[in-house]
């Protein structure tokens, strides 16, 4: 048998998507080539992988048995060219890297410039998401580091805490609660709110805050980037729930802040890396050179 490593990447990577179309676009190459291959591939193991509709293919009972195979194969040759790498001092691949918008930390652009500065032979990808589905996308080995927010630390494991700072409420000032230092949720239950998808960080606190004091809340202005909700907000279309990073910026300048009083809700940021703790030597590499991780050793606490 001579199943070659890129049958298996094209495999999973249609099998991630399922959709041919967009896995031939994610890995840049023709649709007519990524379907040959995998024929190729149903061909050397005597067994189809997909049943194909016109919408979407679906994993067969053999695609699911060989899909965990697949990803262990590539992760072991991945694995096998790192560790070469590193003994020859040198840093190639790829840097899968994910992260929240308006974190407060780490400087990501700026940390990504000064990795590539000192690593050029490595290329780095960058996704924007929600923390919730970042953190899903480090342990299905997506992405090599994310970093996210989360209401709590607890026991998950691959989260590196990196900085903790408060939820706060921001409205226009015209708006009552201007004429307020603090407030419960209570008090605010009832207005409408300007806030992001539900995968996203401050909206995963927020919705469990008010679920925790029994209240229910509406989100009335939906967005996915964090000017547009202070635009929104400076238009005195709702109020909002936002760590205090947001609050910072100087877009928020002409907002009022308001502390929430008898429900904190803590804006923990953190880097995720595989909950097995062992990140790319690449990934690694990154986590080095942010000074938030500098408390917690990640060189020593990550290389045993």
């Amino acid at each position: 048998m001579n199943v070659e490593l890129r049958h298996l990447e094209y495999f999973v990577t249609v099998a991630e998507e399922r959709h041919f179309t967009r896995a031939a676009a994610r890995l840049h190459i023709a649709q007519s080539g990524l379907s040959a291959s995998i024929r190729a591939l149903e061909q050397e193991l005597g067994a189809p992988l997909f049943t194909r509709s016109t919408r979407r293919v679906e994993l067969t009972d053999a695609g699911r048995a060989l899909l965990s195979e697949a990803r262990r194969t590539l992760d072991g040759a991945a694995a096998a060219r790192d560790a070469v790498a590193a003994v020859q001092g040198l840093l190639r691949g790829t840097l899968a890297v994910g992260t929240e918008q308006c974190l407060g930390a780490p400087d990501v652009p700026s940390t990504l410039a000064a990795f590539r500065l000192r690593h050029p032979g490595v290329r780095v990808e960058l996704l924007q998401d929600g923390s919730s589905s970042l953190i899903d996308k480090v342990r299905q080995g997506q992405l090599d580091v994310a970093f996210v927010a989360v209401d709590t630390l607890g026991d998950t494991p691959g989260l590196l805490p990196m900085m903790v700072r408060p939820m706060v409420v921001l409205c226009h000032r015209s708006h009552w609660l201007a004429g307020q230092s603090t407030v419960d949720l209570a008090a605010i239950a009832g207005e409408v709110f300007i806030d992001f998808p539900p995968n996203w960080a401050g909206r995963t606190m927020a919705d469990a805050a008010f679920a925790r004091a029994g209240l229910r809340r509406k989100v009335g202005l939906q967005v996915n980037d964090v000017h547009t909700q202070l635009e929104l907000l400076g238009h005195d279309l709702g109020i909002a729930v936002v760590p205090e990073p947001i609050a910072n910026k100087p877009q928020a300048a002409d907002l009022h802040r308001v502390e929430l009083d008898g429900h904190p809700m803590r804006w923990h940021v953190c880097a995720a890396i595989p909950p097995d703790g062992r990140p790319t030597p690449a990934a690694r590499a990154l986590l080095d050179q942010i000074p938030e991780l500098a408390n917690y050793e990640p060189a020593s606490a990550l290389s045993s």
